[in-house]
């Protein structure tokens, strides 16, 4: 096993993840918007893709653990792939937001779908070697956690870097090159873009690779599908926390996937994505926040699961908020703040919580099944966040499509500058239900379901925990 790992692999190791999701975000946030509303790929052809590619990316991230595992070479089992993986990622994120202009139609919409499921494909390639190395770089305990830890922040980092430069670059960049329409420049300043964070990605990824020695011996726990559905289905409170948070994704990821549209031909004016920058800004500081200080704070005063329902309870009445503010009055882009903090901060706590209810749910199933399946519940996780992100996708999809956002919007922005004429007043008020009463629905469903499913109280964990000390 490796010395304990030095201050230059630890700070070569979050460099490496500040890169990987400086791309998974770009993708993330807006490949549905690049392609339905700039190239004007059909929105439910779009959802359909977006769907499909997360399910089988779902899918895929056990297969490429196996892959991994069975991987033997000089340089270790896991920085071979990190890096094979990352260069292909880095092309096929290129090419995914470099679509020949001259493509339409069918063709169109067969290069979204190629590129999207083989970016989907090649990021599962370096995203499960580089989260799996961690026990082939540490020697375990405060070491191995503390690495975690510094990590998930510096990927924090890069989510949050590419959602705040984003839309500024792009429209920059595509000045810089020769855009002239809105539409002009936001399909250069998004190739361009996407070539700048592709090149950092592998700049970064190289520089983990080097700084990092990994103990080629070590041992990687896969889980299979079939793994993960058989310790979800013989766990019920596992399967609680599961379809809760399937519900709380839904709802989180259909707002996001529909916000840019919100800022772009609701809130509207010719500098929307200066609004939409600074409203996100302001959401990933709020998130972090919460995580880091509102989060202990309240942990102070009440249990997890307390904090879980005035969690839910903050988002809905945010996103309450938000839909009056958008019937009433939102000419300045800080009254908007209200909302977002609310429903920012019930996310970022949300996330925690999420987390200790499934390694509670560990706990639970070692006593009910006398077997210990953490990886395999963890990898559940994955999964249905992935699963949760592709159904959003798809819903966020149909209502584009239903409301037909994309064909309006190019003919005026066009002709006029003037988003906010870009869509009819029906429409807007379409696009302000979906993005707000579907989520509430979504998120009541999440408490009631949530309240009458989970048991695992701080009485019941600590008589869990009583029972594992004593056998």
């Amino acid at each position: 096993m490796n010395e304990k790992l030095g201050i230059k692999g630890k700070i070569g190791y979050g460099i490496g993840a500040v890169g990987k999701d400086m791309v998974y975000m770009l993708s993330a946030s807006y490949v549905l918007y690049y392609f339905q509303d700039v190239l004007g790929v059909n929105a439910v052809a779009m959802g359909i893709i977006l769907l499909a590619a997360r399910i089988f990316d779902a899918f895929n991230d056990p297969i490429m653990g196996i892959v991994v595992a069975k991987t033997k070479t000089k340089w270790g089992k896991f920085r071979p792939w990190l890096l094979i993986g990352t260069l292909t990622n880095a092309v096929i994120l290129f090419l995914m937001f470099a679509c020949p202009p001259t493509l339409n139609g069918a063709g169109l919409t067969a290069y979204a779908a190629v590129t999207y499921i083989l970016w989907g494909t090649t990021y599962t390639m370096m995203d499960i070697p580089y989260w799996s190395m961690i026990p082939a770089i540490t020697k375990g305990g405060k070491e191995r956690e503390n690495l975690s830890t510094l990590a998930r922040s510096c990927a924090g980092a890069g989510s949050a870097i590419v959602s705040v430069v984003t839309l500024i670059a792009v429209h920059a960049l595509g000045g810089m090159f020769g855009g002239n329409t809105a539409r002009e420049i936001e399909i250069l300043g998004f190739k361009y873009f996407s070539l700048v964070v592709a090149i950092l990605f592998v700049v970064f990824i190289i520089i983990t690779c080097v700084t990092v020695s990994e103990d080629s011996t070590v041992n990687l726990e896969t889980a299979s599908v079939k793994d993960m559905f058989k310790a979800l289905l013989s766990n019920d409170q596992a399967m609680a926390v599961v379809i809760t948070i399937v519900l709380i994704n839904c709802a989180i990821y259909t707002t996001s996937n529909l916000v840019i549209y919100f800022f772009k031909y609701d809130f509207g004016g010719t500098g929307w994505y200066k609004s939409y920058t600074l409203f996100n800004t302001f959401g990933g500081a709020i998130s972090i926040l919460a995580m880091m200080i509102l989060f202990p704070i309240l942990r102070k005063f009440m249990n997890c699961i307390k904090i879980f329902f005035l969690s839910l309870f903050m988002a809905v009445a945010g996103y309450v908020v938000l839909l009056t503010l958008a019937f009433t009055w939102m000419g300045n882009v800080f009254i908007l703040f209200i909302p977002g903090f609310l429903i920012f901060s019930a996310n970022g706590m949300l996330t925690v919580l999420t987390t200790i209810f499934l390694a509670n749910t560990v706990d639970y199933g070692q006593v009910k099944n006398h077997r210990r399946d953490e990886s395999v519940i963890f990898s559940m996780q994955t999964f249905v966040v992935k699963l949760a992100s592709g159904v959003a996708a798809f819903v966020a999809a149909l209502a584009l499509q239903i409301l037909s956002l994309s064909d309006k919007a190019v003919t005026e922005a066009d002709q006029t500058f003037d988003f906010s004429l870009a869509v009819e007043s029906a429409t807007k008020v379409g696009l302000r239900m979906i993005m707000t009463i579907l989520p509430v629905i979504l998120l009541l469903v999440a408490i009631l379901y949530f309240k009458k499913r989970y048991m695992l109280t701080d009485e019941r964990l600590e008589e869990i925990n009583n029972q594992l000390k004593n056998n």
